[in-house]
Formats: structure tokens, sequence, C-alpha cells
């Protein structure tokens, strides 16, 4: 159990938090749009990426992993101020609505650029991230 609290992912769910540690940490910010229970892609990326002991391994240390979720079924629904914060997150940084989007930002909270799902390893995965 020891082992798997080490790896556990630690999803930030407050744009301010997670700036104030990319800020300390000099790390950037992921921010995932996601439909955690209705969207295909969502899932994969989550089973196949983010839950990955090699990716949050890496990202650990060199990433502040910021989830924006956006559930429809009624026994995963959020509080009304977590639902808040990501409708604005969505309107600042996901207008269009794109599910799954992988917004990589700095941490002044700056768009880098960002992704979607892809069929890659969690390796390439971290490169795509780094390479943008």
């Amino acid at each position: 159990m020891l082992a798997y609290g080490a790896n556990a992912q630690q999803w930030q769910y407050s744009m301010a938090d997670a700036m104030k540690i990319a800020k300390e940490k000099d790390q950037k910010i992921i921010l995932v749009f996601s439909g955690s229970d209705w969207c295909t892609p969502c899932i994969k990326l989550e089973n196949d990426i983010w839950s990955t002991d090699e990716f949050k391994i890496y990202a650990k240390d060199n990433y502040v992993m910021l989830k924006a979720d956006f559930p429809r079924k009624k026994k995963n629904k959020l509080s009304e101020d977590h639902t808040r914060i990501n409708n604005i997150l969505a309107e600042m940084y996901n207008p269009n609505g794109y599910f799954p989007l992988v917004v990589v930002l700095d941490s002044d909270a700056k768009v880098i650029g960002n992704l979607g799902y892809k069929k890659v390893s969690p390796k390439q995965y971290i490169e795509l991230i780094n390479a943008l």
C-alpha cells in the first residue's frame, strides 16, 4: 500500500494552487479537460497514460497536474464550486469544448501548447508534451 501512495497521481483542482506549486518547483502545468465517465478517449488517456507508473513517476518531478473534469452521470456529479471552477477553466482554455484536451501551461498559466489523445506509450506522450 505504501508504494501505491508514493506513486499516486497528485492532481490539483485549483489553478491558484497549481500555479503556486509550478512557480515553487519551476514546472509546467498540465491542464487536463476530461469527461471521465462518458468520453472514451478521455478514459483511454487516463488508463493508458495518466495512471501508469511510468507517467506518474516522471510527472511527480516535472509537471503540476491540474484536472478539469466534466462528468455527466449523476453519481459522479461534482460540487457546485468545483463545477464553477471547471467551467471558468473551460472558458479560458477550452472554449471549443474539446475532450480530451491537454493544455500545457507555464507557471504563469500562459499556454505553451496543447494535445489530445494519442495512442502512444507513456514515454512517447511525455516526449510530445516536452516538445511543445
